[in-house]
């Protein structure tokens, strides 16, 4: 990928996931890199969770452009509640790399694990990917563009730590090897823009709040790892920035919107061996949450007005978004719920909507990203309340190891463990995500925009791309 007869500058990009001054404090390789360079507040998209956010920082659009609502919606022409797509194809927007190269047609990205990677129009491209064989099984693995990419990974690297990205595992071991890539790729492929996402800080700080030791501890452990990957972009002689997407706030009581929907007769399920299951088709309203944010989706429009006062009335919900409210917040895209719930500050929301633990369905105790109708942090822990579970979780594993069929029934049904949460406009700037970057003259103000950061990252890269086409009705 190397032309050394071009003089675009480099641009590496770390997503840093969680980063706010408080996690700053608790970094001191990273704290000398921004007190070196420059410094701003960023003012995420909403909702600010990742692929809103992401998204919004690579087509500098709001969500009611670029249309990615949250991390999962209600796919209406589907019938289907889907979270964590991996399709580029569902950014609407000209992304960065196409701005790029309207002014340099041979510019290349490297994508690192930043969101809806696949299929994306970038040169190189690293992102999680279990093997699901034909048996149930899931093994840990990524996808790659080349596929040579893959190999050159894992042979240096070994393989993906899929459990230690996600679930009660999650650790800096994903972090970890996500850096030490990026710097096999700066090194051996010397991209023009590479994005690199570093999810360690959303663990512990979901697990055990942002104030947390636990807290402390992690900052200090992704400090670590960010020092030689940022040496590595220095020598490939790029100029850096470092962001977040959103700050984590504390959190103490989980809201259960859909179980209020229930009970009124508004949201219903189809029961198979016992289980229940969301009926999202016969179901009046129904709420896909994620995080501290809830859309809700209203089958028919009369029962819009009933739906809105019966959830504005609920313990922690703070506002109720219609039309105009969804407007204000730049929410106003056909994705999005008939209704937007934001919470309380100290509150988040769950997805569960059965009414006894019993009849709840098998893979609402498994760490299960694509099933769940909703976001559910309470994978990060083991049960509490289950004696037995360190042990029967490592059988399982010990099943999956020799290459049996195995269920990781190890999450808890509760969400009260949980005490960090997000999706909420940042209001203490303690507490909003950051934006570093190593060129000390590059922001020129204390706040910067998610929407602006990808004009930043043209001016950074030293491109000025020739002005784009107009959209046609059609495109």
């Amino acid at each position: 990928m190397t032309n050394p007869g071009r003089t675009t500058r480099p641009v590496v990009v770390l997503d840093v996931v969680g980063l706010t001054p408080r996690q700053l404090r608790q970094m001191p390789r990273l704290s000398a890199f921004a007190a070196a360079g420059a410094r701003a507040r960023l003012d995420p998209s909403f909702p600010a969770v990742t692929c809103t956010v992401q998204s919004s920082i690579l087509t500098g659009l709001e969500p009611r452009d670029h249309g990615i609502v949250g991390n999962g919606w209600y796919f209406r022409d589907l019938g289907e509640v889907l979270f964590w797509r991996q399709h580029n194809g569902l950014v609407q927007g000209e992304k960065v790399w196409d701005a790029a190269r309207r002014a340099d047609p041979g510019y290349t990205v490297a994508n690192l694990c930043w969101w809806y990677a696949m299929g994306a129009a970038t040169d190189l491209t690293l992102t999680p990917r279990p093997i699901y064989h034909a048996d149930g099984r899931k093994s840990p693995d990524c996808y790659t563009v080349p596929a040579a990419l893959h190999t050159r990974l894992t042979r240096e690297l070994g393989t993906f730590p899929l459990f230690s990205y996600w679930g009660p595992g999650a650790g800096i071991a994903s972090s970890r090897w996500i850096a030490a890539a990026a710097r096999q790729v700066l090194r051996a492929d010397r991209p023009d823009l590479t994005l690199v996402y570093l999810p360690h800080l959303d663990y512990d700080l979901q697990r055990f709040g942002p104030a947390s030791p636990e807290a402390g501890r992690a900052a200090r452990e992704l400090d670590e790892v960010l020092a030689p990957l940022l040496t590595a972009a220095s020598q490939a002689g790029a100029t850096v920035v470092v962001l977040s997407e959103y700050g984590i706030t504390p959190v103490s009581r989980p809201v259960p919107v859909n179980r209020v929907l229930r009970r009124e007769g508004l949201l219903s399920v189809h029961e198979q061996a016992g289980m229940e299951y969301l009926d999202p088709w016969t179901s009046r309203a129904f709420a896909v949450v994620d995080h501290q944010v809830a859309h809700v989706y209203v089958a028919d429009p009369s029962d819009v007005d009933s739906v809105r006062s019966l959830l504005a009335g609920q313990p922690g919900v703070a506002e109720v978004l219609d039309g105009p409210g969804k407007a204000r917040y730049g929410l106003d895209h056909e994705r999005a719920g008939d209704l937007v719930l934001l919470a309380e500050p100290d509150s988040w929301f769950t997805y569960y909507y059965w009414l006894d633990d019993a009849h709840a369905p098998d893979f609402a105790r498994t760490v299960e990203i694509h099933r769940k109708p909703g976001y559910d942090p309470a994978e990060l822990f083991l049960d509490p309340a289950d004696r037995f579970v360190k042990a029967r979780a490592a059988t399982a594993l010990a099943r999956k190891a020799v290459g049996l069929r195995y269920t990781l029934s190890v999450v808890p049904l509760n969400g009260s463990m949980v005490r960090g949460s997000h999706g909420l406009p940042p209001t203490d700037a303690e507490d909003a995500p950051v934006l570093l970057t190593s060129a000390p003259d590059a922001i020129g103000a204390d706040r910067i925009a998610a929407t602006d950061v990808k004009s930043l990252l043209l001016r950074l890269a030293e491109v000025e791309p020739a002005a784009a086409h107009p959209r046609t009705a059609g495109d």
